[in-house]
C-alpha cells in the first residue's frame, strides 16, 4: 500500500510488521579460536629442545602460562602436578612434560624462564598452578598474572578462558571437561590434549595482548 508499510496478520488477530519478529534474534556463532599449526608446537624433553625453546622464550616481553595435572578423585588424596607446563609466544608454543626424572637442562630452562622478573607470565586461575610448580619443582614464579582475577568486575567471580575470549577476541574457545579431567601424566600425550593444552596458554597470551592494548572491556 502506498504511503504505508506493509503488514501481516499473525494469527490472534492482531498485526506486526515484517521486519519484526515478536522473538529474539539467538547470537551469532562465533568463529573458533585459531591455534598453532604442528610445526609450531614443541614437545620439550631433551637438553637440545630445550636450548631452542629457552633462546626463544628469554626474548619475550609476555608468554602465555599454563599447567596441566593428572586428576585425583579420592577425597583428601593430594594430585601430584604438574604433569606438564605449557609456554606460549605469538607464534609458537612449548609443552614440558614434568617427570620424575626430567632432563637437567629441561629444568634449568624452565627456572631460567618462570623465575625471570621481567617477563611477564598471562595465565587463568594460577593460585593452584604456581603452588604445585613451587612444590613440586622448587621453581618460584615471577612476575604472573592471573587473567581470572584482572579481568573481572568489581563484584563479578573470576573470568574463565571462554567467555574472555568471547568478550576480548571474538572467538569460541572449545573447553571439554573430558579432554580437561584426562590423564596428562602419560606420554606421547594425545593430539587433543596437545591442541588443548596449547589453547591455554595461547589464548591467555592473546587476551592479555588485547587487555594492554584496548583496555578492559565489560563481561557480563
Amino acid at each position: 500500500m502506498k504511503g504505508e508499510r506493509q503488514q501481516a496478520v499473525v494469527r490472534d488477530g492482531s498485526r506486526t510488521d515484517n521486519n519484526e519478529t515478536g522473538a529474539a534474534q539467538p547470537a551469532p556463532a562465533l568463529p573458533l579460536f585459531a591455534g598453532l599449526s604442528a610445526a609450531h608446537i614443541h614437545i620439550v624433553t631433551s637438553a637440545v629442545q630445550a636450548e631452542q625453546a629457552v633462546q626463544d622464550l628469554l626474548r619475550q616481553q609476555v608468554i602465555g602460562f599454563d599447567t596441566e595435572t593428572r586428576p585425583v578423585f579420592q577425597r583428601g588424596v593430594q594430585h601430584t602436578g604438574p604433569h606438564l607446563i605449557q609456554l606460549a609466544t605469538q607464534t609458537d608454543a612449548y609443552l614440558i612434560p614434568v617427570r620424575d626424572q626430567n632432563d637437567s637442562a629441561v629444568s634449568a630452562m624452565l627456572s631460567s624462564v618462570l623465575e625471570h622478573p621481567d617477563i611477564i607470565k598471562a595465565g587463568f586461575g594460577l593460585s593452584d598452578d604456581l603452588r604445585s610448580v613451587k612444590r613440586k619443582l622448587g621453581i618460584s614464579v615471577q612476575n604472573a598474572v592471573d587473567l581470572a582475577r584482572l579481568l573481572r568486575e568489581r563484584k563479578q567471580s573470576e573470568v574463565g578462558a571462554k567467555k574472555a575470549s568471547a568478550v576480548y577476541l571474538g572467538v569460541d574457545l572449545p573447553k571439554s571437561k573430558r579432554i580437561s579431567t584426562s590423564d596428562w601424566s602419560q606420554f606421547p600425550l594425545s593430539e587433543k590434549q596437545i591442541q588443548y593444552a596449547v589453547n591455554d596458554a595461547l589464548s591467555a597470551l592473546r587476551i592479555y595482548e588485547c587487555w594492554k592494548r584496548d583496555g578492559r572491556k565489560p563481561i557480563r
